[in-house]
């Protein structure tokens, strides 16, 4: 069951990653050879104008295929015919999508679940919060540069920058407060904490806070991936801690199996909690400037804009191909982490 619930989440997340080429090439004039859900053959398909629209027997992935994409083409409609600025729009609006994707999302699971206010319900004894004077009641407004919407933002906070002191903005009674902490080690749980409690009861807002805090929801899952390949970069997180689908299909089967005890309803949330969280990293994933991802594609048409001329097409396709050689080299590496951590 989690493997199918899995590929529907794959599946819609990517197709609707590519309805965003999908309708920006269309609106610039760009001609789409095919748009289709899946990989390999092809099990239907139909054709509407010069697009056919298509379902592939690998049920993981989709593409937009535009004519003159990666191929020359004579065609006055063809992607490498029309100006950057066409060009680049086509392509950022892929993870831009992913983003209005998550928000979309989010709006579903905060107008039903709620958010999680970063409001103390109290502090731990002996530990820094208390010693700062802080109490119930107290809300964290700011650690050092990171405004602070959510409870779970100052343990994500904490996680990346472990052991640092951080100068740290409360709210109380309406008046605003500033004092230093410093994280302590707890053996325990063999973590820097600050002591802090909170709440585990949801806020429910009306429909302008929803909003607002949807857009937190997208925000924080992308300052969480974002933050995560800075600690894989410096080396403070291993590359044998990277989950690639197998692991992700672990997780979601893991969150399924524990939402639905609750009801069906209750793992509907929860699975769409986990597709704003993959939406919104894959919307991250493919803004990286690597070839072969959108951002590759992105970095190559912002040297055009700055040389006045496109890069020799040639060239570029073989940066885009050696990008996906490794791509996929990196992809068994970590699949094969993930059967192996699945063993242990």
């Amino acid at each position: 069951m989690k493997i199918i619930i899995a590929i529907v989440i794959f599946s819609v997340i990517i197709l609707f990653h590519e309805l965003g080429h999908f309708l920006l090439a269309k609106a610039n004039g760009i001609k789409v050879n095919e748009f289709c859900l899946g990989m390999g053959p092809t099990l239907f398909g139909i054709t509407r104008g010069d697009t056919k629209y298509s379902l592939k027997l690998f049920p993981i992935g989709g593409a937009c295929m535009m004519e003159g994409e990666d191929e020359e083409s004579t065609s006055d409609r063809a992607f490498g015919k029309k100006s950057v600025w066409a060009r680049l729009s086509v392509v950022v609006a892929g993870p831009l999508f992913n983003f209005l994707m998550a928000f979309l999302f989010a709006l579903v699971l905060i107008f039903n679940v709620g958010y999680d206010l970063p409001v103390l319900s109290g502090v731990q004894e002996g530990m820094p919060a208390e010693a700062a004077g802080m109490r119930e009641g107290d809300v964290i407004v700011r650690m050092n540069r990171s405004r602070i919407h959510f409870f779970r933002e100052i343990r994500a906070y904490t996680q990346f920058h472990p052991g640092e002191a951080v100068e740290l903005i409360y709210e109380r009674d309406g008046e605003r407060h500033t004092t230093m902490i410093t994280p302590a080690y707890d053996e325990e749980s063999g973590a820097y904490l600050y002591g802090f409690l909170g709440s585990v009861q949801k806020t429910r807002g009306n429909i302008f806070q929803i909003i607002r805090y949807s857009a937190y929801e997208v925000k924080y899952w992308i300052s969480l991936t974002l933050n995560s390949l800075k600690s894989l970069v410096t080396g403070r997180v291993s590359v044998n801690e990277l989950s690639g689908p197998v692991g992700i299909v672990d997780m979601i089967g893991e969150g399924y199996e524990r939402s639905i005890v609750e009801g069906w309803f209750s793992a509907f949330l929860q699975m769409l909690y986990m597709s704003v969280f993959l939406s919104a990293n894959l919307g991250v994933m493919n803004l990286l400037p690597l070839p072969a991802l959108d951002g590759g594609r992105i970095l190559f048409m912002l040297v055009e804009v700055v040389r006045g001329r496109r890069v020799n097409p040639e060239k570029e396709g073989m940066v885009h191909f050696v990008g996906i050689m490794l791509l996929f080299a990196l992809m068994i590496f970590v699949m094969f982490n993930d059967v192996r951590k699945l063993l242990l």
